[in-house]
């Protein structure tokens, strides 16, 4: 299954079960139960490793800030955790966990225009707990990140009238303004 689907997204729009529409620049594509379309754009991929007492939510949106990504994704995490900070399913504040943590799976979008990502962590005896990675959580010995950027779109995070959350809205990027021609020198 995650060969068929690392295929769908690498493969782009030419894949014929992942038939992409394109949407004008100011359209965001439609909070409704419905499925929306889906949206295509090449991918760039990023490796980085995070070394011991790095923070995994600050390194990741400082590693967006400084790259300037509008619309990215977890590819793949592996790695180990001290502390792991996480909210919980429907719980208003954070839980901290200490210890030594494998992370077996690290998800989400990442973007300049705020982030969704999920984590969980097994224990030394494989009890594993997950929710949203908060800030705090602590490199032990190394987090190996694989992150796609999506440089043809820009994730926002919007008010969805749903449940009022913060969700994801996918736009076209915004085209990068023409430079002026530089004069021509006279000799």
């Amino acid at each position: 299954m995650r060969i068929f689907l690392c295929a769908a997204l690498l493969a782009g729009p030419s894949f014929p079960e992942a038939a992409a529409q394109s949407l004008p620049s100011a359209t965001p594509m439609p909070a409704s139960s419905v499925p929306s379309p889906a949206v295509s754009s090449t991918l760039r991929a990023y490796a980085l490793r995070l070394k011991p007492g790095q923070d995994l939510r600050r390194e990741l949106e400082a590693f967006a800030q400084a790259h300037h990504l509008r619309a990215a994704a977890v590819l793949t995490c592996v790695g180990s955790l001290t502390t792991t900070s996480l909210r919980l399913a429907n719980q208003e504040g954070g839980t901290q966990y200490h210890g030594h943590f494998e992370i077996v799976s690290l998800v989400g979008t990442l973007s300049v225009n705020g982030s969704h990502l999920h984590l969980s962590v097994a224990d030394s005896t494989g009890r594993t707990v997950g929710g949203h990675l908060l800030e705090g959580s602590i490199v032990y010995t190394t987090a190996e990140l694989v992150l796609g950027e999506l440089p043809e779109l820009d994730f926002r995070r919007e008010p969805d009238a749903t449940y009022g959350y913060q969700e994801l809205t996918v736009y076209p990027a915004p085209k990068a303004p023409r430079r002026p021609a530089a004069p021509k020198k006279s000799r």
